[in-house]
């Protein structure tokens, strides 16, 4: 992993929150690099919008409005739905349980894992659903507007009750999947998707 990849990771589960400031030398002692490798990485993560440069003050995590994050989650149900037909049409029973495998690994991290746990648990679950998709860029730009979100994996699952209902989404998902059934399984995605939003 690179320092870029490590500081995402962090931001992601949230180590660190919306708006929180990145001290340089911080980032050094907490990754084990160099000033010019962190700095490499925070100019690169201020290009993909993860966080931003305040001029004379340094980087902060970046903090979407509601409004901004409203449309990158609908961004996200009109690419991942799009991408089901292909998913469906290129999965198989070897990836319908290894799909299965991945949701019951997110399972374990509700009661045994860290928040960091939940947040890889989950990003494997979701890039193997989307790996099936016969397009390889559009796991790429989810990925990417992911990023854009960055901070409300914290704050989806601030709640136990949020965490177990992503946990059934998961498993819904590949009950949908290996019954070739489309439809259903555009709907599940979509409410997957949008829950974070309309959730306490």
């Amino acid at each position: 992993m690179t320092v870029a990849d490590l500081i995402t990771r962090d931001v992601r589960s949230g180590v660190f929150g919306p708006g929180m400031w990145l001290k340089q030398i911080d980032l050094e002692n907490r990754y084990g690099y160099g000033r010019p490798d962190v700095r490499r990485a925070l100019d690169y993560l201020t290009q993909k919008r993860l966080v931003q440069h305040a001029p004379n003050r340094g980087h902060h995590v970046f903090m979407p409005d509601s409004e901004q994050t409203a449309h990158i989650l609908e961004l996200r149900v009109i690419l991942e739905t799009a991408a089901v037909d292909s998913i469906v049409a290129c999965a198989t029973p070897a990836a319908d349980e290894h799909l299965r495998d991945l949701a019951r690994r997110f399972d374990g991290t509700i009661l045994h894992g860290t928040i960091l746990d939940q947040y890889e648990a989950n990003l494997a679950f979701h890039r193997e659903l989307l790996g099936l998709c016969s397009n390889p860029e559009l796991l790429n730009l989810v990925t990417e507007l992911r990023s854009r979100t960055s901070s409300a994996l914290a704050g989806q699952w601030s709640r136990r009750a949020r965490v177990e209902q992503s946990a059934r989404e998961h498993h819904a998902m590949v009950e949908a999947l290996a019954a070739r059934d489309a439809a259903w399984l555009k709907e599940i995605i979509a409410l997957h998707i949008r829950q974070p939003q309309t959730s306490p």
